[in-house]
This record gives C-alpha cells, sequence and structure tokens, in this order.
C-alpha cells in the first residue's frame, strides 16, 4: 500500500519508506519505492478517496508496522481457495474465518481489506436487494434498494482488488507512453536488428 512518506523510515541510502507491506519474513514493514522498480506492476486506486479517509487509510497502515505475517490465515485461505475435502461453497466462507485474523498479524490483502473497511470503502462487498415499500408508493413503481455487507477481511485475496468495480487500474508501463515497436524480441535479438 503507497502511504507517501512515513516519519522516520528510511532506507540506508537515505530514500523514503513510501510503502506499507505484509512481507513473509519481515511481516508488516515500510520499503522504498525502488524495492519494485524493476517489477511489473499494477495499481489498484480507489475511485474518489476523500483526502481525510486518506489520512485514516495511511494511519490504519503505518500503526501495522510491525505486526507479525499470519501463516494461520495463509493456511486458512489456501484451504478456502482449494478445500480438501470439499465444502459446499455456501458453507466455506463461514467454515474458514472461525478463529482465523489476530490483530497483530496480517496477510497484504488482509491489511488492505481492513483499511478499507476502516473507512467503510467498498472493495466487494455483498449486496443484498431489499423492496423500499415507501419509495415504491411515492414513485408508483417497484423500487429495490441495494444493502451492502462487509466481507471478512480475511478472505480477501489480490484479485479482488483488481476485479473490484469501486478501483480504478493503473498500469505504469502504458501510462509512461508504451510503444509496443520498442520492444527487443527474440528474433530480433538474434538477427542484431530491430523489426
Amino acid at each position: 500500500m503507497f502511504v507517501g512518506p512515513i516519519k522516520n523510515y528510511q532506507d540506508n541510502g537515505g530514500e523514503p519508506h513510501v510503502l506499507v507491506e505484509a512481507d513473509l519474513a519481515a511481516g508488516v514493514c515500510s520499503s522504498p519505492l525502488s524495492k519494485y522498480a524493476g517489477s511489473s506492476t499494477r495499481i489498484c486506486r480507489p475511485v474518489n478517496l476523500r483526502t481525510e479517509d486518506l489520512a485514516t487509510l495511511v494511519a490504519f497502515a503505518v500503526d501495522r508496522i510491525g505486526c507479525r505475517y499470519d501463516l494461520h490465515n495463509l493456511f486458512d485461505l489456501l484451504r478456502y481457495l482449494m478445500p480438501t475435502p470439499p465444502i459446499p461453497s455456501r458453507l466455506r466462507r463461514r467454515f474458514i474465518s472461525i478463529g482465523a485474523a489476530s490483530p497483530t498479524q496480517a496477510l497484504c490483502s488482509t491489511l488492505l481489506a481492513q483499511a478499507f473497511q476502516s473507512i467503510n470503502y467498498p472493495i466487494l462487498p455483498i449486496i443484498e436487494l431489499i423492496d423500499d415499500e415507501k419509495a415504491s408508493s411515492r414513485l408508483h413503481h417497484h423500487v429495490v434498494r441495494e444493502i451492502l455487507h462487509i466481507r471478512n477481511s480475511a478472505l480477501y485475496v489480490p484479485r479482488d482488488f483488481d476485479i473490484s468495480p469501486y478501483f480504478e487500474i493503473v498500469k505504469p508501463t502504458v501510462e509512461e507512453g508504451f510503444d509496443y515497436k520498442d520492444l527487443t524480441w527474440m528474433s530480433d535479438a538474434q538477427t542484431g536488428g530491430t523489426k
């Protein structure tokens, strides 16, 4: 999670730490942006996030620095995604979430889900449709309202942020002016030219 410069956190070269992440070895920690300089990245940016809620998100993430990585939740999540013995889909979330998600441990997607849930920002909520009788009688036609329910934060995976309709996908390579003609393919490298 990008949070901007974190006070009193920087690497040996003086580069400020601007990311909070959950790492298997280090737990929840901060990192400089350069850590991912050579990586293929996608940025899931929340749409229309208010400034005051952004501050709450950042504080939530920074406050978790030092928490351990949640291996118990990782195994529960794996059991949920690949159940053995098979558990009916409708019961999996309830079965797996029992006893999971210690407040001093985190997975990266769980940490993000908890941060966004702390400000009631949706990721992939469960949507319940209910009849709105007051509006129906006033407008003389059937009206249905959507009521959102929070999912268990321990059951989120990175893909959930990617497919959420509430997050914009930013691809830095494309944003920087990607030109497919500038790529060097194996056949080009062998002949020493470009096509």
